[in-house]
């Protein structure tokens, strides 16, 4: 049977959650953005859900700033800590 409810939202392929794109950014999210994009040179898809509820995101990039570096009570190098994203990116079949 087709599917006659034309309100749906496209998602790709793997998408659960429907990321925000580049063309929908307003104000906050705009800056939010703009501000991972400074931190890490691209908007992650985590960053893309969470943009959805953008102070959720604010709360997070300091957070995240902090766990990805040595110390902050971790110890786990930093090197260690990106082996451990980049396989947990791959499990879960992320193109970057």
């Amino acid at each position: 049977m087709p599917n006659t409810n034309n309100n749906r939202e496209k998602y790709t392929m793997g998408e659960r959650i429907r990321l925000i794109r580049d063309n929908e950014l307003t104000g906050e999210t705009k800056n939010l953005f703009e501000a991972v994009t400074a931190m890490l040179g691209r908007v992650p898809n985590s960053y893309r859900v969470l943009a959805r509820v953008p102070l959720v995101a604010k709360m997070l990039i300091p957070f995240n700033a902090v766990m990805q570096r040595e110390g902050a009570g971790s110890i786990l190098t930093s090197k260690i800590k990106e082996m451990v994203i980049i396989k947990t990116s791959h499990l879960n079949g992320c193109r970057y």
